[in-house]
This record gives structure tokens, sequence and C-alpha cells, in this order.
């Protein structure tokens, strides 16, 4: 695997992660949005993560065919809508309470949410640590031969 292919397949790492991070953001923004255009509550939406070829390269994809392997990268495979039942609270003033005064709400806990997106910050710097030790080790080797 070349340098290169490992700023790829960190580069593709930092992508998942950002993705992530935006329905997180958008989750903690909406969790108590109790109407939504398609009607009803909002629905936390979370991703879901799967592996891609890192390489782009002729020889990355000739190389991953003949050994049946080779540098995986990551991608947001599809993002998930929580298909639970929404949280219902007695609020009888409220605008979208229900004839008996309830009103449904997202099922969305800011608490785990937090840490969600910390989890996804960590895994975010990691990747950025990655591609600067791999930029150091080209700076290094571009100095040897000199």
């Amino acid at each position: 695997m070349s340098l290169f292919t490992a700023i790829s397949v960190s580069a593709s790492g930092m992508e998942a992660q950002r993705a992530r991070a935006e329905l997180i953001t958008e989750n903690l923004a909406n969790a108590e949005t109790t109407r939504t255009p398609e009607g009803g509550p909002y629905k936390r939406k979370d991703a879901v993560f799967s592996t891609v070829a890192a390489g782009d390269s002729f020889s990355d994809v000739l190389s991953s065919m003949a050994t049946g392997g080779g540098p995986q990268g990551v991608a947001v495979s599809n993002v998930v809508v929580d298909d639970r039942d929404p949280d219902r609270r007695y609020m009888p003033g409220h605008p979208d309470a229900d004839p008996n005064g309830y009103v449904s709400f997202p099922r969305i806990n800011p608490a785990e949410e937090m840490v969600d997106l910390m989890s996804t910050s960590r895994s975010y710097e990691a990747n950025v640590a990655a591609i600067s030790s791999v930029k150091d080790m080209i700076n290094r080797s571009l100095d040897i031969f000199r």
C-alpha cells in the first residue's frame, strides 16, 4: 500500500465522520420538533457505514483483485430513520396537541447524541492525525533524497 493510498483511506474516514456529525447535529437541532412537512414529529437519523475500495488508480484496483483484498476505506452507505413510536407528553395547551391533550415528540436523547458527537469528533481527529503522520513520512522521504 502506498502512502497516498493511506491518505485516501483516512480521507474517506473523515468524509464519513463529517456526514455522521451532520446527522447528529440535525438530530440535536430537531430534538423538540413536533411538526414536520411530512407530518408528525421529527424522526431521528443515523448513518450506516460500509467499506469501499480506497484506491482509485489502476494499480490499486489490479492489486486488490489479484490478492482478493486491498486497502479499504469507509463511506456512508445508508441513512437509517428511526421508526419507533414518538414520545407522548401531556401538554393540552400546545398547538400540536391531539384531542386528548398529548403532543408527540421525537425519540431523541440529547445526552446520547452528544456522546455520539464526541465519538465522531475523536474519530475525525484520529484520521487527521493519520494523514499528518503520512505527510511527515513523505516529507522525511523527500529530505533523504536531497
